[in-house]
């Protein structure tokens, strides 16, 4: 009876530790905060405009799914992005606008360990953009009136983790026109710093 009482405990100890190996497997959900700069500069395909970049902020809420030393992160930001052109006749123009932009990327770790993560990324960004407006002569404000609300992006990086803080440094272009008028293209950089809740 004893060694029977000895071999089941065993056994649930046994079944115990498994259950806990798998457990730390499984996928890690966390949430957080986040916000940064963003530089953007919009191309075109005028001959009489020269794109430059512009400096504006990000702010919003990040999600990520752990699978071991891969990963998938969603984000959901406000943008507030600039941008200005020099006009070869003469003069200059600023873009300013707002957007809300969703990024989905997948990761992967290149140094994971328990308190530090350096990390490579790439994926897609939706943006929806608002309350635009340009400061420039009349002829070229008349090009921006068909500005599009809906742009679709790619974007990738290099970030690292210490701990529940986070840092990724990107890059992003855009794959649809903002302008379809300049048939213009949003790209830029930009250097988010965030906070994992849990």
């Amino acid at each position: 009876m004893k060694q029977q009482f000895l071999a089941f405990s065993a056994l649930l100890l046994c079944i115990t530790c498994s259950v806990d190996t798998q457990a730390q497997q499984k996928t890690a959900f966390h949430i957080g905060v986040k916000g940064g700069a963003n530089f953007t500069k919009t191309s075109t395909e005028s001959s009489s405009l020269e794109g430059k970049y512009g400096f504006g902020y990000q702010a919003g809420i990040m999600t990520r799914f752990d699978v071991g030393s891969l990963y998938v992160q969603g984000e959901a930001l406000f943008n507030k992005r600039k941008a200005s052109y020099d006009i070869k006749e003469g003069g200059s123009a600023k873009l300013t606008w707002n957007a809300i932009d969703i990024p989905v990327v997948v990761g992967y770790k290149i140094i994971k360990n328990d308190d530090m993560n350096l990390r490579v990324f790439a994926g897609g960004v939706y943006s929806y953009a608002f309350n635009n407006s340009l400061s420039a002569s009349q002829n070229f404000q008349d090009g921006f009136k068909k500005f599009d609300k809906s742009n679709i992006g790619i974007t990738g990086g290099l970030g690292m983790d210490y701990k529940n803080f986070t840092v990724d440094l990107r890059y992003e272009t855009g794959l649809s026109n903002i302008s379809k008028d300049f048939k213009s293209k949003p790209h830029g950089f930009s250097l988010g710093i965030g906070y994992f809740l849990f």
